[in-house]
């Protein structure tokens, strides 16, 4: 019996199901902190060297699309973190069981936006 299989992956069409979204955005997210630690590690030593660097670091951190980044880059920091949690709760045989692991995916999908939205708002 010959099994027909498609010749190509079609990405859109494939559902990816929460848990192995949730290990991507891990994967993407800790990449995303990595490449851009040089401006946090820039932004951070604009605030505590002297006045004028301070001055400078307020002048960059007041653009918009600056803004925008670094509460992207919040999201990224706190999903990493959670998925980080979630993980070495499962690396202890905690909610290895499919409705625990599904569940503490979902609170990982949903609480790094939500919590890097009000404190973006709060810090805008």
């Amino acid at each position: 019996m010959q099994k027909h299989r498609p010749k190509y992956l079609d990405i859109p069409k494939i559902y990816f199901p929460v848990p192995s979204i949730v290990s991507i955005l891990h994967r993407i997210s800790g990449v995303g902190l990595f490449l851009f630690l040089p401006l946090l590690l820039w932004l951070f030593a604009g605030t505590l060297s002297s006045e004028s660097s301070f001055a400078t670091y307020q002048a960059v951190v007041a653009n918009p699309l600056v803004k925008l980044i670094l509460i992207g880059l919040l999201w990224a920091y706190l999903h990493h973190a959670f998925a980080g949690i979630r993980f070495l709760l499962l690396d202890a045989d905690k909610g290895l069981d499919l409705a625990p692991a599904r569940l503490s995916a979902n609170v990982v999908v949903y609480a790094a936006p939500i919590v890097a939205l009000i404190v973006g708002v709060c810090l805008w």
